[in-house]
């Protein structure tokens, strides 16, 4: 185990980002700051008053970077420019429109520009085993060099941590729901509508992340329908 360290957390108002952010607690971390984006997605709007609920119960900073530029130039589907949300599992090939281009790229730089000057040593992000699926910016290479790099260009050499990493998202949410995560108060929906819909991919997750979990699911949803199998299954 990693001696606790001084962080700032990425935390979007997820189920894995607020699972984190719990971790980083009881893992003893000094969490210097919890940190969002906006970037212009359909459910920013929805998930980052979670990200704020979650900070103000551990008694941390809470601070948005409003990324307006991101909306405005880039092309996905998860963007409120973007067209509509695919719906489906979330490892299907329709789901690469939900992919914003370089997105933790450019977070985690920010974050560790963040770090260095609130005088922070880690950078705290929920990376997990099933995020390299259709992500280029979640693959093992990317982040490891990622990592590199914001290790050799901050003079605190701060660190990327990835407690998640070798997990599940069902393995997550059990880590959470034993840290005493309140998973209602979270939010997943790439459609950003007043409940959950239930059918996009990401919400597709959460639902089989409960299941694999043996959890029973908080969360309310617009369609319960089955869940979709698994490509290639």
């Amino acid at each position: 185990m990693q001696p606790p360290e001084k962080v700032v957390v990425l935390c979007s108002g997820g189920m894995d980002s607020v699972a984190a952010l719990h971790e980083a607690r009881a893992l003893g971390h000094e969490i210097r700051m919890v940190l969002s984006f906006h970037y212009g997605s359909k459910h920013n709007d929805r998930e980052l008053p979670f990200a704020a609920h979650h900070a103000r119960a551990l008694g941390v900073r809470h601070e948005i970077v409003r990324l307006d530029f991101v909306d405005r130039l880039f092309s996905s589907a998860l963007l409120a420019s973007g067209a509509e949300i695919p719906e489906g599992h979330y490892e299907e090939e329709n789901m690469k429109q939900t992919v914003v281009p370089f997105r933790n790229g450019i977070m985690l730089s920010i974050a560790a520009g963040v770090a260095e000057s609130a005088e922070a040593t880690g950078v705290v992000i929920a990376a997990h085993s099933g995020d390299h699926a259709i992500y280029p910016d979640c693959r093992e290479p990317f982040m490891l060099a990622m990592g590199d790099a914001i290790r050799l260009g901050t003079y605190a050499s701060v660190r990327v941590l990835r407690p998640f990493i070798a997990m599940t998202k069902g393995e997550i949410a059990a880590r959470g729901a034993s840290l005493g995560v309140d998973f209602a108060q979270t939010w997943s929906c790439y459609k950003g509508g007043e409940l959950h819909c239930g059918l996009c991919g990401t919400c597709v997750e959460r639902r089989e992340a409960f299941q694999l979990a043996g959890l029973p699911d908080p969360t309310r949803y617009a369609d319960l329908a089955p869940l979709p199998p698994r490509p290639g299954v």
